[in-house]
């Protein structure tokens, strides 16, 4: 786990067959992925990504079969993407979310971000009408950072480029996977979430958060 081994080439490193390699790596990670240090305080960026959804595995497609490296069939965030929420605040906490496909909006906000955030945070976003609507229904102190007018940062704290920053990881050491299928994203996030910044740096660091002896 904690050199991101593909099934087949963990399986081949510890002889064990790869079916099995996969029920292990999904075993730890399932009750790895929600070892989290909560809440996040101060100043909490928040912030999606998109992923192509994936059926990989699948022995029932509800769609037709892509090749590898395949593409949606229409430019930007929609229904053939998977949106990962992010939020983390300046101390190395974070949190993540899969919300569904397409846009994130304002109620799925509601029903993620509440219970990972401390009174009193200062939300900083990319000034996205579904942000500034879930700060408005909750009271939640908010600044927006235009990014896509080509600001970075607003009085000199206010910026997205931590969360950002944890997405490009992210999709950078998932594509050593070469596709994962959607079901299994929370699984993947709780994976490199242990991996970042050397969170977890033993096996045995792993199996006490596996565990819940230790949260990260």
């Amino acid at each position: 786990m904690l050199n991101s081994m593909t099934v087949r080439g963990a399986a081949q490193a510890i002889g064990i067959h790869r079916n099995t390699s996969f029920r292990w790596r999904h075993r730890f990670m399932m009750m790895a992925k929600d070892a989290r240090a909560l809440p996040l305080g101060g100043i909490v960026e928040a912030d999606e990504t998109y992923i192509l959804e994936s059926q990989k595995g699948s022995r029932n497609l509800t769609r037709p079969a892509r090749r590898r490296g395949g593409t949606a069939s229409h430019r930007g965030p929609g229904k053939e993407h998977d949106c990962i929420l992010v939020a983390c605040d300046r101390t190395g906490k974070a949190s993540d979310f899969v919300t569904g496909r397409g846009p994130v909006n304002a109620q799925q906000l509601q029903q993620c971000l509440p219970p990972v955030l401390a009174p009193g945070v200062l939300l900083a976003t990319d000034g996205a009408v579904a942000y500034e609507a879930f700060a408005r229904a909750t009271g939640i102190q908010h600044r927006a950072v235009n990014v896509a007018a080509g600001e970075r940062v607003v009085d000199e704290v206010i910026h997205v480029q931590t969360v950002n920053s944890y997405h490009s990881r992210f999709k950078g050491w998932l594509r050593r996977f070469h596709g994962v299928a959607s079901k299994y994203l929370p699984n993947y996030l709780g994976w490199r979430h242990a991996l970042d910044a050397g969170r977890v740096p033993t096996p045995q660091h792993f199996l006490r958060v596996a565990l819940f002896l230790l949260v990260i």
